[in-house]
């Protein structure tokens, strides 16, 4: 379990002890990323046996922390959970059953798939993501509904064989592009989603979606062919 936090002192807390308590978790790792808030100093003073923590040197954006996060993980999947509890661990099970069953390498947590429940939010930025999806599948041949969810579940031997170039947002389309290129299995579930307005501290702007297509011309498989890369 991967965990990057930024500015999370009011949720970070109660998010670990809820990843704890899911019987598919064995270790937490978590990566501040130089938060200003209170974050740095409760995960300092936390104490418990499954939670290591790692405190970047300032604030790297969520791509950097998680590529220090994978890099520690030693159990045999990899979970990317945001702490502000938009993503819920009771949705662990239905994340790992394909992993477990043999049937994939990479699983994905689809927000826009399934019947779990979702807050009603942001007419826009779901255009957005859904727009970012179709053109990640038209450049990488994949299939997915939702290519900028949080919920991704690596087997741990694949993430930590993909060097992470981006260091904000732009991860989300460049590990998809990355995955894709490895012919690996990818399946999607859906999830439930408890998603947060800016004001209660959601961080992902437009520039982060301008960034994106940048990233899926420059990592997918098409692009990198069209630009005449290696």
């Amino acid at each position: 379990m991967v965990v990057p936090c930024y500015n999370e002192e009011a949720t970070i807390l109660e998010l670990l002890d809820r990843v704890a308590a899911s019987p598919w978790v064995q270790e937490i790792v978590v990566v501040d990323d130089g938060s200003t808030d209170k974050s740095r100093t409760l995960l300092t003073e936390l104490n418990h046996p499954m939670v290591r923590v790692h405190f970047q040197p300032r604030n790297m954006g969520k791509g950097a922390a998680l590529r220090t996060g994978f890099s520690l993980v030693t159990g045999e999947y990899a979970v990317v959970q945001d702490a502000d509890l938009e993503y819920s661990p009771d949705d662990y099970a239905l994340l790992l059953a394909p992993l477990e069953r043999g049937l994939a390498d990479v699983v994905y947590g689809s927000r826009f798939q399934g019947a779990a429940a979702h807050r009603v939010l942001y007419f826009w930025h779901t255009v957005g993501n859904r727009f970012l999806t179709l053109l990640s599948n038209m450049m990488t041949d994949l299939n997915l509904t939702d290519m900028e969810t949080c919920y991704k579940v690596f087997r741990r031997g694949i993430i930590q064989s993909i060097t992470i170039e981006e260091d904000r947002f732009g991860f989300e389309p460049e590990v998809t592009a990355k995955v894709a290129a490895m012919k690996v299995r990818v399946y999607e579930v859906g999830i439930s989603y408890d998603g947060r307005t800016y004001a209660e501290g959601k961080k992902i702007g437009w520039r982060d979606g301008v960034r994106a297509v940048v990233c899926i011309a420059r990592y997918s498989p098409i692009g990198r062919r069209l630009r005449g890369a290696a």
